[in-house]
């Protein structure tokens, strides 16, 4: 069966949230959002791809910072509405410099970090 990003759901911006996971370890390392075209893109080249809302343009992960993703498996949810990317990450996921975006939790109602940015 030939795949088609139309078949996917997209919200009212044409947007698909694609959650970025670690191969080796299932670790979670980020969210971000996708349109058809990076999605298209990704599997075009491998180099996981994604919409920048704030830009209005591609983001190829690692692209500037060298911290590259590369695409191991794409995934499509039961309900066709989210994305997940399994993939080798190279050096940290987040903008913050932490090996994933989700550094925080939530503990007693009390904010707790995590992990420390790299170094």
């Amino acid at each position: 069966m030939s795949f088609d990003p139309a078949t996917l759901v997209y919200n009212g911006a044409g947007l698909i949230p694609c959650i970025a996971q670690q191969e080796e370890t299932g670790e979670v390392l980020m969210m971000a959002w996708m349109n058809a075209d990076a999605v298209m893109r990704t599997l075009e080249t491998g180099r996981v791809t994604y919409w920048s809302r704030s830009r209005q343009s591609f983001w190829v992960k690692g692209e500037s910072s060298g911290h590259v993703q590369e695409l191991v498996d794409l995934r499509v949810d039961c309900d066709r509405d989210c994305l997940l990317a399994v993939v080798r990450q190279t050096g940290p996921a987040c903008h913050t410099n932490r090996r994933s975006c989700f550094y925080t939790a939530l503990r007693d109602g009390v904010e707790v970090e995590l992990m420390r940015p790299e170094t």
